[in-house]
């Protein structure tokens, strides 16, 4: 009887180890990203010391919104532990409180032309998509980027609030498939 449950033993002390890295490397703040919006693999929260400013690469929980829940529903977007059930997003800051983002084919930050911004109508499955309208980005609110061309970004969601802002997207080891 004995020799039956040596694999079981195993097998639970493996699964505890699992259990243990995965949870330390949680609370380092390591997050594995399996997007295609930026590189794949390893990345760490750096906590943010300052106010988030232009440029800077965020993970950040999305709201738990209607508009969410359907990105969830197609797919743009996948389960985790942000209010709503929703996973955090590595985004770039493109546009902070104040700035006027104007949507067109393209993206444009007060009057200049955002990089890989093309807008498009419908997503990979020919659905439907309904891009921002534009403004002056309001207080406490962030609009949010990425150069992936098939990115579900602010160009569709507009503008979120900042509070969901967990901290810096910093990549550990990451790589492009």
């Amino acid at each position: 009887m004995t020799v039956r449950r040596f694999p079981l033993v195993i097998l639970a002390a493996g699964a505890g180890l699992v259990a243990a890295v995965a949870g330390a490397s949680w609370g380092a703040g390591l997050r594995i990203n399996m997007t295609p919006s930026y590189p794949r693999g390893v990345w760490r929260i750096e906590t943010v010391d300052r106010a988030v400013a232009a440029g800077d690469l965020v993970f950040i929980c999305p709201p738990d919104t209607a508009e969410f829940e359907r990105a969830f529903a197609r797919g743009y977007i996948r389960r985790g532990l942000c209010a709503g059930g929703l996973s955090p997003l590595i985004k770039t800051v493109a546009a902070v409180s104040g700035q006027q983002v104007d949507v067109a084919d393209q993206v444009s930050i007060d009057g200049r032309p955002l990089p890989d911004s093309d807008v498009r109508h419908t997503d990979a499955a020919g659905r439907p998509l309904a891009p921002f309208a534009g403004g002056v980005i309001p207080a406490g609110e962030l609009y949010l980027h990425s150069d992936f061309a098939g990115s579900y970004d602010s160009r569709y969601f507009g503008p979120i609030s900042s509070s969901g802002v967990l901290g810096l997207a910093r990549p550990v080891l990451t790589f492009n498939p």
